[in-house]
Parts: structure tokens; C-alpha cells; sequence
């Protein structure tokens, strides 16, 4: 193993002292939490006031990331580097200035929507997608304004397209694949990848079983999960994002899925027709394994070592510099 240090770029779980150990140890040095899925401003708040606590009391394990350069000191340190996002823009409440507020407390990663319509833009799962809205629109600018990244894994088609048409700044896809590679709603079409690829962004290669499918299922499909997509997009414009849950508490799925607006079955990513494959290469969260795959690319010559390192940690890296600086301002 090279020991390279990697970057996760989205995960979804509960975060006590072990398992920020764990991170470190398994040699990831930046990782995207889920500060909220459907939470509004205030209980974001309290997520992020969870978070500054934890960083306190566990000061020698984790620091937040508010720049690029944070990063570079957990790297140095032998730390992991929280960089605090959210899977929906709920926190905003509907109010524009509410994004500067949420820069100011250190949140430098929104998802537009999540998995149903909101006064942005359309989710992936939405049967006719409308399109990024005129808050939308402001929402992006201010977003691109203050530095803070716009993310699109849940978004719908034409939202995406609108959206990534209207960022000034290149936008991430953090944690999906590419729909030709393996055909689910929640993955992005070619007409997505090619614009994003056109606009300097990047996609997060998610292993998550239900939308990658038997790539997930071993260290092997996964290596070539990453490489399909470094073929179809280009080595500058593929990283990986994980979308683990670790320390997940119960009924979390069921809040990811209906939240509050649903009293119905809602199957999220997973697919009521078709049973994902087993992960079991990643079911106990050693997160040494993400080093693994990156590894066994470099190992079967599906991508050279220094290529593997920029997919599972330069790439990334590559964006948060530019992108969590304010406009104007140097990374």
C-alpha cells in the first residue's frame, strides 16, 4: 500500500471519537460529512455546534477544514479533515442570505436538492424536472460568491445542466456515477458529464452498491468502477466519494428516505425490482480499504500510481483550494 493519503468526498454518518480514529488510521485526511439532509437552519446549526464541540474535545484526532489549507495541516498532522456539507439546502430556509451565514459557521459543501423538489430545482427522482428556478439561480451565484461549492449528486437532469450552465465556478458531483455505466435514476446522463467535464468539475465515483451494482460487490469491481469513469471523463474530472454511513442510528434510512414530507414507501437509491450485491469489502467501515482499491488500479495497470493518487486524493484537493476561497480572493 502506498500510503498516499486519500480523500472521501461524501459520507453520511455519526462520528464519536472511534470513529474518527479509524479515518485517520485508514489514512484518510479529508472527508465531506452530511451536516443535514432535511434539517432547516436551526437544526443544522445544532449539527455544526456538534461539530465544534467534537473538534475540541477530540482536537488531536480532527480539525474542521475551512480551506484548502486546513487540508494541508491534517495532512501534516496526522489528522482528518472535516469539511462540512449538507445533502439538501434546506438550511437556507428559502433566504439568500442565509448562504453567507452558513460560509461564516464553516458549511463549504451544498447539495441543491435532495430527493424531492424545492424552491431550487428539481431532484433526481422528480418525474418532470423543471429546471434550476430564479432562486435557484441566485442561490448558485451566491454560493459561487462566497466559496462555497455547489454539489448536484441528487439533482435532476436539466436542474443540473441549469445549474452547472449558470456556476461561474466548476461544480461536484460527489458521490454518483455515470447512468451508462450502470443505468439508475440517481446516476448522471452523458449530457450532465460532458458539461461538467466542460466546466472543470469533478464526480465522486460512489461505491454504494444500490447505484453502482456488482462493481460494489468486491475490491476488483470497484478498481474498475473508477477506471470506466476515468476513461469517460478524463483523469482531471474523476475522484471518489463513498457515501458510507458509519455509526448510521436507527431509523436513519427512513429519515434520509421521508424525512418529514412522506408517509409513504420511499426506496430512496435502493431498488424495489433489482437486490444490490453485497459490499462486503467495506461492511466494516476499514477505511484502510479505500486505499486498497486506489492500490489494486495501480496494480492491474488500469491506471498508473501517480493517477490513482490524483483520482483518490489530488482532485479533490485540486477543487477545495479554488473553491472554498471567496471569489476574488486567492486559494
Amino acid at each position: 500500500m502506498s500510503g498516499a493519503p486519500v480523500i472521501d468526498g461524501l459520507q453520511c454518518g455519526r462520528y464519536d471519537r472511534d470513529a474518527l480514529e479509524r479515518l485517520r488510521d485508514g489514512g484518510v485526511r479529508a472527508v465531506t460529512i452530511t451536516a443535514s439532509f432535511w434539517e432547516d437552519a436551526l437544526e443544522t446549526m445544532d449539527v455544526l455546534t456538534g461539530w465544534n464541540d467534537a473538534v475540541r474535545e477530540h482536537g488531536d484526532v480532527a480539525l474542521i477544514a475551512r480551506s484548502g489549507a486546513d487540508i494541508d495541516a491534517a495532512v501534516a498532522s496526522d489528522r482528518v479533515a472535516i469539511v462540512l456539507g449538507t445533502q439538501n439546502s434546506s438550511l437556507f430556509n428559502d433566504r439568500i442570505g442565509f448562504v453567507e451565514h452558513f460560509w461564516n459557521l464553516g458549511v463549504r459543501i451544498v447539495q441543491l436538492t435532495y430527493n424531492i423538489q424545492n424552491a431550487i430545482g428539481s431532484s433526481c427522482y422528480e418525474p418532470v424536472d423543471t429546471g434550476l428556478s430564479r432562486f435557484g439561480h441566485e442561490v448558485v451565484e451566491e454560493m459561487n460568491r462566497v466559496g462555497m461549492i455547489v454539489d448536484l449528486s441528487h439533482v435532476g437532469e436539466r436542474t443540473s445542466l441549469d445549474a452547472i450552465e449558470a456556476s461561474g465556478r466548476p461544480v461536484a458531483i460527489n458521490h454518483a456515477n455515470a447512468r451508462s455505466v450502470y443505468d439508475h435514476p440517481r446516476n448522471k446522463g452523458d449530457d450532465v458529464l460532458r458539461a461538467l467535464v466542460a466546466h472543470g468539475g469533478v464526480l465522486g465515483v460512489c461505491t454504494y452498491n444500490n447505484i453502482a451494482g456488482e462493481y460494489a460487490a468486491t475490491l476488483d469491481g470497484s478498481a474498475e468502477l473508477v477506471a470506466r469513469h476515468v476513461e469517460l471523463l478524463g483523469i482531471d474530472h474523476v475522484a471518489y466519494g463513498s457515501d458510507l454511513d458509519p455509526n448510521s442510528p436507527p431509523g436513519n434510512l427512513a429519515w434520509m428516505r421521508n424525512g418529514r414530507w412522506s408517509r409513504k414507501v420511499q426506496h430512496g437509491a435502493s431498488r424495489p425490482d433489482v437486490a444490490p450485491p453485497p459490499a462486503a469489502w467495506i461492511d466494516d467501515f476499514d477505511f484502510h480499504k479505500f486505499g486498497e482499491v486506489r492500490d489494486r488500479i495501480a496494480e492491474r495497470g488500469l491506471l498508473t500510481a501517480e493517477e490513482a493518487d490524483q483520482v483518490f486524493y489530488g482532485n479533490w484537493k485540486r477543487m477545495y483550494d479554488a473553491g472554498f476561497a471567496p471569489a476574488g480572493a486567492s486559494a
